[in-house]
């Protein structure tokens, strides 16, 4: 049998990336929760003193953006001072209109997945890398797991130590998710540990390093391994296709995935911007591929039937956006 290895990485919610995904999927919540109907493409980068938040909003809510960021900010760690500046503008007219007849809000090719692995559904190198993260409390850090057919063989974790450390649980975590799970060849889990392999780090956040909506996309999705379609997720309304056809093709895989009893399954969605009905739908289960049947893929439907007018985005730009108990995560 060929040897198999597989690597994943996650990111902590004060990540710097993370925290600009948070802005502007907070900014996003706050906005539906007045203006169901927003539209919203909110882009947010961060580092060195300042936050700048640009992009497009049309909403009939009120909404403090500045405000907003500083909120999300603090609700991180982080009490350094903070400029806000922001260039904020109408969406064009011309993708309004398309999207007011039901069409798409953009082109893209977006991927489902699903594998039965794991409970969450999700291939266990994500799982692994993202339960470290979950120990490292309100701090930036970041964790990577290597799998040797299925068994840990590498474990790397880099945490920012500054502050009350008291809210880490790393080392419980690795005891008891990472251990049970160690490769027959390891004997000692400081072998294979490596922990701030780079020296000291004390500054971390917007201090040290910048940040940017978006830029995490395979964290955001299935890891390395599994192939990315569209673009970013935070800050856009669902409307924009990159965010709710990604959702709907999660929810197709795990469907399939359920419905067949199968290992894995891949479903691929794509779209032209103003139309409505997606140019291809298909799936592919355990290595066979068909036509997607039985859903309504447009916009609209989509929107309907996983409830996305609500605000709710807030938590998905913290630990991923599968796997962690959405409506897309659910089987019908």
């Amino acid at each position: 049998m060929k040897t198999q290895y597989r690597t994943a990485e996650s990111v902590t919610p004060s990540h710097p990336d993370k925290v600009c995904d948070q802005i502007s999927d907070a900014i996003l919540d706050a906005c539906l929760a007045q203006d169901p109907k927003t539209r919203a493409a909110i882009e947010t980068m961060g580092g060195h003193g300042l936050i700048t938040i640009t992009g497009e909003l049309t909403t009939r809510a009120q909404v403090n953006l500045r405000a907003i960021a500083k909120e999300v900010y603090a609700s991180l760690g982080y009490s350094a001072p903070i400029g806000i500046t922001l260039n904020v503008v109408e969406q064009s007219t011309e993708i309004g209109n398309g999207v007011d007849q039901d069409g798409a809000g953009d082109q893209g090719i977006m991927v489902g997945y699903a594998t039965n692995a794991t409970k969450e559904l999700l291939p266990l190198e994500v799982v692994l890398s993202r339960t470290l993260t979950k120990a490292m409390g309100k701090h930036d850090g970041k964790a990577q797991v290597t799998l040797k057919d299925g068994k840990v063989v590498q474990i790397l974790t880099s945490l920012c130590q500054s502050g009350d450390m008291t809210d880490v649980r790393l080392t419980e975590a690795v005891n008891c998710e990472l251990i049970p799970l160690l490769h027959e060849s390891i004997s000692d889990i400081n072998d294979i540990w490596l922990q701030n392999p780079n020296g000291s780090w004390t500054v971390g956040g917007f201090e040290a390093d910048t940040g940017l909506t978006g830029r995490k996309l395979a964290v955001d999705n299935y890891g390395p391994h599994i192939p990315l379609g569209g673009g970013c997720f935070s800050g856009k309304d669902a409307t924009k296709v990159d965010r709710s056809a990604a959702y709907m093709a999660r929810k197709v895989a795990v469907d399939y995935l359920k419905k067949y009893g199968a290992s894995e399954v891949y479903v691929h969605l794509a779209y032209a911007i103003g139309l409505a009905e997606p140019l291809m739908a298909t799936v592919s289960i355990d290595g066979h591929e068909e036509e997607v049947t039985g859903y309504d893929l447009r916009p609209r439907a989509i929107i309907e039937q996983l409830n996305l007018q609500k605000p709710q985005f807030g938590e998905t730009a913290r630990y991923g956006h599968f796997g962690n108990d959405f409506a897309w995560d659910c089987t019908q």
